[in-house]
């Protein structure tokens, strides 16, 4: 009996380790079509010196509005009419919230516009760990130094100069096309809200819109080191939160025997060794299914058989962290702390703060009551902060303009593999969720892991080249609609 039932188990084991290899080895890179390269010349030292005019204009965003010196902002705007005079006489122009503009180019058909996003707001900078001023615009060696030339004004000067340069050929769009720039995103601001409730008011469904968000990579994904063009198809929500707790303070010579502070740090260990629970999202799976067929087999067998290995992949992505972890459940980093001013003095109100990116399912409720749950201490009180988002709806990728906008990625840059991708930062994008299903993230830029990490970081800069990239991709999405149903 226990021999027919151990050449059972071994039948059984023999035909599922079969499945698993054979849907390893079928799972090869979908057909993908061809595009010709773009044929368009670009003036990129125009365009680099248009750039470095927009950088010297020092548009920094606080969170306290007297930081702000809102007479950079204004000198941004007229700049813009003075560096793209062609734009300015073809299309309209509208102030809209507290530093919304908002472009109308009008096509043949004003029906589902396309939208083109891009911020011009930077965040601070600290000046002493910069090799050059940030705001001096200074172009060395083909490369232009500043604040804002990744984060997003070097997106904003390649939406205007392709436009420039069509209007300048005389051509007229398929659609209209419209710009929408804010100048208060890097601070959670208005403008692009407002912008959004206009458009709405106006009746107007866009055919897709395109914001900063994934970029051309490499070395990213597991197994492949092809460069691939993620695009945001969906952003986590975010919320910022505090606990603390009323304590009767006192002096330090006669301590409870768990203190508030103490207590506290209690919790965040609990926080830390109960992750919220794994959620295999949209934008998440087809990035599996997309870039996991170009991975190596071992990575195959992973990924084609994600069904059976969820679990093992769940608890590697907990134990390592980062970027893979942040893709399957809401994470919840804890940031700040606060007690007593003196060594010797119990708190009143000991604090501590954290900042939550919510996914999939999860909401800034349903996070609060999770967190509530972890715990289990009655008088730690929990309050939301600033933030409060919850996770934007997931973007069509069965669609025309998912298929167009793929293919000018694949006009302007050969070879690359392009996949959804969920964004774990946020943008002004998140808005347009309201008035339409096809909403982008995607910088349109080449970017090395040094350069990623200078965005909100220091010696921020864009060479020449990536900038022409660009211009050269947002010509090519434009002329894409030409390929548009009517």
């Amino acid at each position: 009996m226990g021999y027919t039932i151990a050449i059972v188990l071994a039948a059984l084991l023999l035909i599922f380790t079969l499945i698993i290899v054979v849907r390893a080895l079928l799972f090869v890179p979908k057909e993908e079509p061809k595009e010709a390269p773009t044929s368009t010349l670009v003036d990129a030292d125009r365009a680099l010196q248009n750039l470095s005019k927009m950088i010297q204009c020092k548009t920094i965003s606080y969170y306290e509005p007297s930081k702000i010196d809102t007479s950079e902002f204004e000198k941004f705007r007229e700049l813009l009419i003075t560096l793209y005079p062609n734009v300015h006489k073809t299309c309209s122009r509208e102030r809209i919230g507290n530093t919304g503009l908002l472009y109308q180019w009008k096509g043949k058909d004003s029906r589902e516009p396309m939208i083109l996003m891009a911020h011009y707001d930077v965040v601070p900078v600290k000046a002493d760990q910069w090799e050059v001023d940030a705001f001096s615009g200074l172009i060395r060696d083909d490369v232009l130094w500043g604040r804002g030339t990744l984060d997003t004004k070097g997106t904003l000067c390649g939406v205007l100069e392709a436009a420039e340069e069509l209007i300048s050929k005389g051509y007229v769009p398929k659609k209209d096309v419209y710009f929408s720039f804010s100048g208060d995103e890097e601070i959670f601001g208005s403008s692009a809200p407002a912008i959004v409730a206009e458009l709405k008011k106006r009746g107007i469904t866009p055919y897709m819109v395109v914001d900063e968000g994934g970029a051309i990579v490499s070395n990213v994904f597991p197994g492949v080191s092809t460069p691939a063009a993620l695009i945001g198809i969906a952003e986590k929500g975010a919320v910022n939160f505090d606990l603390s707790m009323v304590t009767k303070g006192g002096h330090s010579s006669t301590p409870p025997v768990h203190t508030g502070v103490g207590r506290l740090a209690a919790a965040a260990v609990k926080i830390e060794a109960h992750p919220m629970k794994r959620q295999l999202t949209k934008p998440v799976r087809e990035m599996f299914d997309t870039l996991g067929r170009h991975s190596g087999f071992a990575y195959k067998i992973l990924f084609a058989n994600f069904w059976c290995f969820a679990p093992l992949f769940d608890m590697i992505c907990k134990k390592s962290g980062g970027e893979l972890n942040a893709m399957m459940r809401t994470t919840c980093a804890l940031t700040m702390m606060s007690g007593s001013d003196a060594y010797n003095v119990l708190p009143f109100k000991p604090t501590l703060g954290g900042n939550a990116r919510l996914i999939g399912t999860d909401t800034t409720e349903s996070f609060q009551k999770e967190i509530e749950k972890i715990i289990q201490d009655d008088e730690i009180k929990m309050t939301l902060a600033t933030g409060g988002e919850n996770p934007s709806p997931c973007s069509d990728t069965d669609c025309e303009a998912w298929r167009l906008l793929q293919k000018s990625i694949r006009a302007t840059w050969s070879n690359v593999i392009v996949s959804p991708y969920l964004m774990m930062a946020g943008s002004d994008s998140r808005h347009y969720s309201l008035i339409s299903d096809r909403v982008y993230r995607f910088s349109a830029m080449e970017l090395s892991k040094e350069e990623r990490g200078m965005i909100h970081g220091n010696n921020e800069r864009i060479p020449k080249e990536t900038l022409k990239k660009t211009v050269e991709f947002y010509i090519s999405l434009v002329e894409s609609l030409e390929g548009a149903k009517e």
